[in-house]
């Protein structure tokens, strides 16, 4: 059904995708399921409470700086600028990548215009956007892996499908430019930047990487680097320690090529399967998509250097919006050509139906208590990227949504015992950044100075100038601490959350330290993994 279709023309020559009447173009449709996106996160993306994750962002972006140890600083500048704003609620802070959704729903209808699709292709691969499980988690959560990331991959590649269709070379300064913002919100982007690169060198567009605006895009994609860059070699590569660690520590769930691939399935939506394999199998075989078969070689060298690398499931998900645009071409034409026009409008249901089906995994759509009984009637199993998320009675995107306020209300606890002319010296230490982050998040509530921590940032931000005899820690042992302290008192546990990932955290305090100063003690406190 699909291999006469892809024999056509090269699409551009059949469709102006400068075409200004967006009802007939499928445009207006798509920006109605944009706006759709921005309505369904704003309306739910309170209902649980703050991740983990956006803790660090958050903390992070208070603390201004060209990179921190596990991430660069586009994110948690622009974590600080929202919040600056529109404040500090969970629909304020999820707002960036809520609009980064709605931009990625757009810009694949306009990467799908460019690749010769008509209006139904176009709103086509706008609701695969919009049902896919991965983009609806990325538009519910402050991450580096939300919505935004997958729009600069998309920048990209919408520069490189022009650089192609228009044969017009300049067009890869602007890859360079998306490409170096790429690198200041996530790194993985440099993977795209290489598998394009051995895409071009595997088809006949290599005589791009010879033009002088591919060596253009290159220096500005490296100028706009270059701070993180430098910052990276003045703290000695955190970022390459904290994955060395990682890996050292076997912390992740380490993925076989086929779980990799049938994962893939999940995260970009089970209906959408054929529509994306379509598309990458038309990229690399179709004659009328012959300028864009760097595009399908890129696919491949993707997903290998993600399996290589033993990268979780959800890093190669940037990459799909233009195989889904691509596959709603080709499919779109296939019906057309064998008259069997009824498809379309079945095949819209069952991807509205599925969608809806499966939007609960990725967004907080059902209170807690029905997404848990919801998940027993289901009847996949959410897959666990790391090993200490299999504990969780949740996936691990909610469980980490959970259980901070009982945290911060034992550490309060703590911090009440301690008399006031003890304040001033007597810190507040946690293990990892989602305790650290909380406290430093939800200390204005209850009076709490800003928290200590070894892991990650944290470890770069120092002691603060305590001298360590008078500390409340959490989530520690007696035995360990006694080594450390000469009194340590038992304050209690968190109050229980069923549904958190971090559940009854002890919190101590000690008193008199053993150790000397906690300047010296410092460097033995780095946990960067």
């Amino acid at each position: 059904m699909l291999a006469p279709t892809m024999d056509k023309v090269d699409p551009g020559s059949r469709v102006d995708s400068s075409e200004p009447n967006w009802a007939k173009n499928g445009m207006l449709a798509v920006a109605g399921i944009a706006a759709f996106s921005f309505v369904l996160h704003m309306v739910f993306n309170g209902r649980y409470g703050y991740f983990r994750d956006e803790f660090n962002y958050i903390i992070c972006g208070s603390h201004p700086a060209w990179g921190y140890v596990d991430q660069p600083p586009m994110v948690p500048i622009l974590s600080r600028i929202f919040r600056a704003v529109f404040g500090d609620s969970l629909r304020s802070i999820r707002l960036m990548p809520v609009l980064s959704t709605s931009a990625l729903i757009l810009l694949t209808g306009v990467i799908t215009r460019e690749l010769g699709g008509r209006r139904f292709a176009v709103v086509l691969s706008a609701l695969t956007i919009l049902i896919a499980p991965i983009y609806l988690s990325g538009g519910s959560l402050l991450t580096s892996n939300c919505c935004l990331e997958v729009l600069l991959w998309m920048g990209c590649v919408y520069f490189a499908i022009l650089a192609a269709k228009r044969d017009q070379p300049r067009y890869w300064l602007w890859f360079g430019v998306v490409a170096g913002i790429g690198l200041q919100e996530k790194y993985s982007i440099a993977v795209l930047g290489f598998a394009i690169v051995i895409g071009l060198l595997l088809t006949g567009q290599r005589r791009f990487l010879l033009n002088k605006w591919m060596w253009l895009g290159g220096a500005a994609a490296f100028l706009i680097f270059l701070p993180n860059l430098m910052w990276n070699v003045a703290y000695h590569w955190p970022f390459v320690q904290l994955m060395h660690n990682i890996k050292a520590e076997g912390r992740d769930v380490v993925l076989s090529p086929w779980q990799y691939f049938s994962q893939q399935i999940l995260l970009i939506h089970y209906l959408s399967a054929l529509i994306w394999i379509t598309g990458v199998i038309a990229l690399l075989v179709a004659p009328r998509f012959k300028s864009y078969r760097f595009l399908g070689f890129a696919y491949l060298v993707s997903f290998a250097v993600f399996v290589a690398l033993k990268g979780k499931n959800y890093y190669l998900a940037l990459i799909y919006p233009v195989y889904l645009a691509t596959g709603c071409v080709v499919i779109d034409d296939a019906i057309d050509r064998i008259r069997q026009r009824w498809m379309k409008p079945v095949i819209v249901v069952l991807l509205l139906a599925g969608g809806a089906v499966l939007a609960p995994l990725a967004a907080p759509i059902l209170p807690i208590e029905q997404f848990v009984s919801y998940m027993q009637w289901l009847p996949i199993k959410v897959p666990r990227s790391e090993h200490s998320h299999m504990r969780a009675v949740l996936p691990q995107h909610y469980a980490d949504q959970f259980g901070w306020n009982e945290i911060v209300d034992e550490v309060a606890i703590a911090w009440n015992k301690i008399p006031n002319e003890e304040r001033k010296d007597c810190a507040i230490f946690a293990q990892d950044y989602g305790q650290a982050g909380a406290v430093d998040f939800l200390r204005p509530k209850y009076g709490l100075p800003q928290s200590l921590s070894g892991h990650q940032t944290w470890w770069l931000w120092g002691p603060r100038g305590y001298s360590g005899n008078c500390m409340i820690v959490l989530d520690d042992n007696r035995e360990k601490l006694e080594t450390l302290y000469e009194h340590v008192e038992f304050v209690g546990t968190s109050r229980d959350n069923p549904y958190a990932l971090e559940r009854e955290l002890t919190v101590f305090i000690c008193r008199g330290a053993k150790f000397g100063s906690l300047a010296q003690l410092w460097p033995k406190l780095k946990k960067w993994r």
